[in-house]
């Protein structure tokens, strides 16, 4: 008995109800698909449904064709998927590379850390010493008085606040933060590392310590409470005029180094390190070169070393990411690092807080403050411009 193909693949196409117009479906992907035209016997030994003795058996050529089918296999075979082809899965790269990082050499150890107990950070300056004199034999003995003044800031609240689904805690494969230092960079021979996060809330975690080292390098330079009130005053607001080298949206020059280091000479200071932005830096190499023939040296904070030479010794140049290079807002701050601190009631430290619903919701914090015991210890050159 001959084997016939209809247009559905099987049965008599005489039938009640058949329907000529169906050439698509499963046929299509099956006979069809190697090239078998509906209603032929592809298995007819004996020659019965073309007659005349014409036998048939197209099973060997089916197959070849299978096999040229499955040859022709390739990257769109299946059609198109979520994302690609079906066929195919997307291996997403294990590495994640944190394109917003910053160096943080300010919180790191440019400005010391000191324990602080209590809400306020509160010390005692001397503002002016009695007078010491000379005097004749045997004289009348007045006492000099001293003068003292009480200072105190704030201890300010910083969080960074991260919550991970359950499903995504069970999902999310571990991934690897590529030159990724969760606790910083920009110390002296430091450089960014990896960090392995083994799923999505250590991924989190990771990021949001990130988050709040970067928060804290920026207000130690750029806070103000005067534009918000919860936040500690940077450097740079602390400082304000003192010491200052105007230049009133113009050009600086090295003597403007010599006299904002003198300045802070002057008023008891020795500077020892200063903090510009990434223009003024570039500036800073390229004055140097010209005026002294010579380029960056070694390695200081990550970045190529460059060193004023003054009259209270070599002071490094550090560009922070944080400082603005904006014309007419560029400045170059000289600090005293022995009367500058960090003073931290409670240093960044992970807190788990209650679930909300099929999620777990964490927290870094820390409570700090910035002192400076004598802003004139200190100076900068401000308004620079091109």
């Amino acid at each position: 008995m001959p084997v016939i193909i209809d247009a559905v693949g099987m049965g008599d196409p005489n039938i009640k109800g058949y329907d000529s117009t169906i050439e698509v479906g499963a046929y299509d992907i099956g006979f069809g698909a190697f090239g078998v035209k509906s209603e032929t016997a592809y298995v007819d030994p004996y020659g019965s449904y073309l007659g005349a003795g014409v036998k048939s058996d197209l099973r060997n050529e089916i197959g070849r064709q299978m096999e040229l089918g499955i040859k022709a296999f390739n990257t769109q075979t299946g059609g198109a998927g979520t994302a690609g082809y079906a066929t195919i899965p997307v291996y997403v790269d294990p590495l994640i590379v944190d394109q917003s990082r910053k160096y943080t050499p300010l919180v790191e150890g440019i400005i010391p850390k000191v324990a602080n107990r209590g809400i306020t950070a509160d010390f005692n300056v001397i503002t002016a010493k009695g007078a010491a004199k000379f005097l004749a034999e045997d004289p009348a003995l007045a006492e000099q008085d001293d003068t003292l003044d009480r200072s105190s800031k704030a201890i300010k609240y910083a969080y960074a606040v991260g919550r991970v689904t359950g499903q995504s805690i069970v999902a999310t494969p571990p991934y690897s933060l590529q030159q990724y230092n969760p606790q910083g960079a920009g110390l002296p021979g430091t450089t960014f590392g990896s960090s392995a996060a083994p799923n999505s809330k250590q991924l989190s975690v990771l990021v949001k310590s990130r988050a709040i080292m970067e928060l804290l390098e920026n207000k130690i330079l750029n806070g103000d409470s005067s534009s918000d009130a919860n936040e500690i005053d940077g450097i740079r607001t602390q400082m304000g005029a003192t010491n200052t080298v105007d230049k009133n949206s113009t050009q600086w020059s090295l003597k403007d180094v010599d006299t904002a280091v003198s300045n802070a000479f002057t008023d008891g200071g020795r500077v020892n390190v200063a903090i510009t932005d990434p223009v003024t830096y570039a500036e800073a190499i390229q004055k140097l070169r010209d005026g002294q023939r010579y380029p960056p040296t070694n390695d200081l904070f990550g970045v190529g070393r460059i060193v004023f030479n003054t009259m209270v010794g070599e002071v490094p140049l550090i560009p922070s990411q944080f400082a603005t290079t904006t014309d007419g807002s560029r400045r170059i701050d000289f600090l005293d690092t022995s009367v500058w601190e960090q003073r931290y009631l409670l240093d960044v430290t992970y807190q788990d807080l209650a679930m909300t619903g099929d999620a777990e919701k964490f927290m870094l914090k820390s409570y700090m403050a910035l002192i400076c015991r004598s802003l004139g210890f200190n100076s900068s050159i401000t308004e620079i411009s091109v």
